[in-house]
């Protein structure tokens, strides 16, 4: 560049920059004066005359503009407060209801009838019910149910085929946990109480009660500051800050980057007491919904929600597991996966043809890379249309699938429920896939969600172009979509072995249909959300279907967020169907509470960030709460290209949640995205990768167990520390480090050119994994060094793990000979326990087709080895021999050891770092044992 291009450039820039400088101005000068009219009444107050919060304050003004004149219209109080984001319009002491005559006992337990007080119409749109009614039942001794409904009305109500929560019977008041207490001054509230201690965990003695046809509001004060839960969002911590924030609640297709209603539906939260006790709240409600929360000193939640009932279900634990199990145990324990499904997965959005998939499958097995499953986006669809393949960009896949089945590994297809019917692409189907009629045949058949007149299928745009939906809220719909999963299957010869089922919050390109949607109530309700794309309108039907589409059990409004939770029942039903005998395994994005019974999770399109890392942490957490045991989020990120050192460390991490997907994104033209897979880097890297992959497939009998005590009990796979020390202060807020069961805890690296990790350990003695050396005693902070060839995993004293010598499959892992870390704590004690069956057959536990070997050490050397389960009715073959124990926390190696009796000789005893090794054993597994030694 010459001189004279240098000097005018500069000149110009000068220019430029002085320009910008005076736009910049002017914004700030507008911006300034939009936010002086829209708080001035905020702005207008000396600080001296800002009021101290005394109390729980229930907003009577949520929307953004509210003014002293609008919040005195709707009866409400302006009190200005000094804390900062607090709402300055509050309900009046008596506002809400009161009761009407006495207490009635019911069945279950006891009826309320509540009158409304005397005061204005809270939203003129949306008119009030002044008589409803509370029903208390008492379900169980740690579970009872809140149902307030209008006396005179039916409303919208999750069916019991839906989600269907049972009681055996009425909970005995003299075995019950909790407290029932009704009282009417100043106004109607219900407050439950611990039997034990007398602590307080549901109090809704508060003004604001609202029950309207489109807005009901309840609020309720909280035990502690320690809430955890409600979803689906991208919440950047674990243990909730309640400072004023607001979370919508509406199933929305949204990438998991910013605070906004995401994929699922969770009106649930989890509340830690300060003994370390826990309950769980659930509003078994899925119209949309924000919960609004305040700090401490007077922490509370506030629910609002557009339609249905408040129907509220309390879960008492003596611990945060044990509510977990409660609630589990309510809304249906998580699924069973396969044993293949804990392998290590591969995915690209990106295969653009079959030589791309083959390339892939083909470099990571040259390598080695532990790797149970392909799957397959949309790409190697015709058009985008479900249940077909492009014979043309994808020829020879059936056999591609069977080879991969040939090599001990499985295909996993991604299937959207937009069905396209765009009548162009509909007629070269039929010459690709001969007999495709998929929408036409739904059409038909009654099963696909109707537009708001009912004239036809509403129709919308996803990936094909314009799609219908099929409307899995009715019956019909089962067979109709088991048939064409199965002509998937069978005609298209795909042998699949899951379907991954996504868009199913559900998704639509264009807002509400392809000709819009009408303007009424259902579309614009009175009152909207926090929803993402709600806009100035308060439109409830950005990204989605038309509110008002109607569906067997109602209006899209109703069961909106139900969508994906109906399909996932009837996609493991059909998968059921097509796979006798086996067990059903599906993939989910969207979900409802429940799912998890049958469909398990990953965290949708994230992005290849660094501070995803940590979020995806709080997300797999916080879907362990909601009932989800295999979860997991994409390793090295969906969106943008992953780097080099971010890509490394993913890996360390994702070995270790519950599902492990490296899964990217193709990118835009002419950005086209690197691939990220293992083998797609250098040489250091795929030894980095396959060194964190390798332990996670050792560890796999311990994963699978993990698995079973979820399906079977409720507990937590992937675990915050505060579930096993809930009166450890300092593990209430931990989110950068978890557990894997009680035993193996994980501290991550998760910042770029970062090599030490500050690590807490709580009490108890742990021990590094690798080397068996002592590295805490008493809770403490330990800095970890961890270069980028290291990543810190510890095992727990007291605890017995179970291993297996890793292969590059399950399959093969399976067969392999098996042993156990045997970890002591401070007194030389510690257990375990093994799940073992076929791996793949349904219901197993259920049949008693399992053996589940118990490991107790009572005292300092002593070990028991105990068989449970029904062995006689367990499958072939029997289990590989238990052939070798790792001690940790030895002071010195044994002089003698003995198995059931029998000297085990002293060439078989190892010292390896501070682990003491026992090899040989060959114990079975069908059989019981004790090992000694001094």
């Amino acid at each position: 560049m010459t001189a004279d291009a240098v000097t005018g450039s500069s000149t110009a820039k000068r220019k430029i920059a002085f320009a910008f400088f005076l736009i910049v101005c002017l914004a700030i000068s507008l911006t300034v004066g939009l936010v002086l009219h829209f708080n001035k009444e905020k702005e207008n107050s000396p600080v001296s005359s800002l009021g101290e919060r005394s109390d729980v304050i229930v907003d009577c003004h949520p929307e953004s503009d509210g003014t002293e004149e609008k919040c005195k219209d709707r009866g409400c109080l302006w009190s200005p407060v000094s804390d900062k984001g607090a709402p300055w319009c509050k309900f009046p002491a008596g506002y809400g209801y009161r009761m009407v005559g006495d207490v009635m006992d019911t069945p279950m337990g006891m009826r309320v009838e509540l009158e409304r007080t005397s005061h204005p119409q809270y939203l003129t749109r949306s008119a009030s019910f002044d008589n409803i009614y509370l029903d208390v039942d008492f379900h169980t001794d740690s579970r009872l149910r809140l149902r307030f409904y209008p006396k005179n009305d039916s409303r919208w109500e999750i069916p019991d085929s839906v989600l269907n929560i049972t009681s055996p019977s009425k909970a005995s008041e003299t075995t019950r946990l909790y407290n029932v207490t009704i009282v009417d001054t100043p106004v109607f509230g219900v407050i439950i109480t611990r039997v034990s201690n007398n602590q307080t965990i549901f109090n809704t003695s508060l003004p604001g009660f609202i029950y309207s046809d489109q807005y009901l509001q309840l609020t309720t004060r909280l035990a502690s500051s320690n809430v955890y839960g409600f979803g689906e969002h991208n919440h950047r911590q674990l243990r909730h800050d309640l400072s004023w924030k607001t979370w919508s609640i509406f199933t929305r297709d949204v990438a998991p980057v910013d605070e906004w209603n995401l994929y699922g539906a969770h009106p649930t939260y989890m509340n830690v007491e300060d003994d370390g006790s826990a309950h769980m709240v659930f509003l078994k409600n899925s119209n949309a919904m924000e919960v609004f929360l305040q700090p401490s000193p007077h922490p509370a939640i506030t629910f609002r929600t557009i339609g249905g009932v408040l129907d509220f279900y309390i879960f008492l634990g003596s611990s945060p597991g044990e509510a977990v199990q409660q609630y589990t145990a309510a809304i249906g324990r998580p699924v069973m996966p396969p044993y293949w499904t804990l392998g290590f997965h591969l995915c690209r959005w990106g295969y653009t043809n079959i030589s791309d998939l083959r390339m892939v499958i083909d470099r990571n097995r040259e390598i080695g890379i532990p790797y149970d499953a392909q799957w397959a986006d949309l790409e190697y669809m015709f058009n985008k249309f479900v249940f077909s393949y492009n014979r043309e960009t994808f020829p020879g896949l059936p056999d591609l699938v069977r080879d991969l089945h040939d090599h001990d590994q499985k295909f996993v297809v991604i299937v959207d429920p937009g069905l396209g019917n765009d009548p162009n692409i509909s007629s070269l189907i039929k010459h690709n896939s001969p007999g495709y009629d998929v929408f036409d045949d739904g059409s038909r058949e009654g099963v696909l969600v109707m537009n708001p007149n009912n004239s036809g299928p509403i129709v919308a745009e996803v990936w094909p172009g314009t799609t219908g939906y099929p409307d899995f809220t009715n019956p019909a719909t089962e067979a109709w979509w088991e048939k064409w999963a199965r002509y998937f299957h069978d005609n298209e010869s795909i042998e699949f072995d899951s379907l991954w089922i996504d868009m199913n919050e559900p998704a639509s390109f264009v807002p509400g249909s392809v000709d819009g949607c009408e303007n009424n109530k259902w579309n614009y309700p009175p009152y909207t959300p926090n929803i993402l794309g709600r806009g100035e309108d308060g439109r409830m039907y950005d990204k989605t279907l038309c509110m008002d589409a109607i569906q067997h059990l109602g209006s899209h409004y109703d069961v909106h967020s139900l969508y994906a939770h109906t399909q996932a029942i009837q996609t493991y039903n059909a998968l059921k169907n097509i796979f006798p005998g086996k067990r059903p395994w599906t993939m989910t994005r969207s979900s409802y509470a429940g799912t998890g019974k049958y469909a398990t999770k990953w965290m949708g399109d994230n992005q290849s960030r660094w501070e995803q890392m940590k979020w995806s942490i709080v997300g797999i957490l916080e879907f362990g709460l909601f009932g989800f045991s295999l979860n997991g989020a994409d390793i090295c990120g969906f969106w943008y290209e992953a780097e080099y050192e971010m890509c490394v460390r993913w890996h360390q991490l994702g070995a270790f949640y519950p599902f492990a997907r490296n899964h990217n994104a193709l990118g835009d033209a002419p950005d086209f995205f690197k691939p990220q897979d293992p083998a797609a880097w250098d040489a250091r890297f795929v030894r980095l990768a396959k060194e964190a992959l390798i332990t996670r497939y050792k560890l796999l009998p311990y994963l699978y167990t993990l698995m079973h005590n979820a399906h079977a009990r409720g507990d937590t796979v992937m675990r915050p520390l505060l579930f096993e020390f809930p009166n450890d202060p300092v593990c209430l807020s931990v989110d950068e480090q978890f557990l894997l069961g009680p035993a193996l805890l994980v501290s991550p690296v998760l910042n770029k050119g970062q090599t030490t990790v500050t690590a807490y350990f709580p009490e108890g003695r742990w021990y590094d994994y690798f080397q068996g050396e002592t590295v805490a005693v008493n809770k403490d902070y330990l800095d970890l060094d961890t270069p980028l060839e290291k990543f810190n995993l510890h095992v727990r004293g007291g605890h017995v793990i179970p291993w297996q010598v890793p292969a590059i499959t399950t399959n093969s892992s399976r067969k392999n000979k098996m042993g156990a870390i045997v970890a002591l704590d401070k007194e030389g004690r510690a257990e375990g326990e093994l799940f073992w069956d076929d791996g793949e057959s349904i219901d197993t536990y259920e049949t008693d087709h399992y053996l589940l070997i118990k490991f107790r050490m009572p005292k300092y050397g002593e070990l028991h080895v105990v068989q449970t389960g029904s062995v006689s009715v367990f499958p072939p073959p029997p289990p590989p021999p238990l052939d070798q124990l790792d001690i940790y926390g030895l002071q010195t190696i044994p002089l003698s050891v003995s198995l059931d009796g029998h000297v085990v000789p002293v060439d078989n005893i190892r010292q390896s770092y501070a682990i003491t090794s026992l090899l040989n054993l060959n114990m079975t597994l069908t059989g019981n044992h004790t090992i000694t030694w001094t």
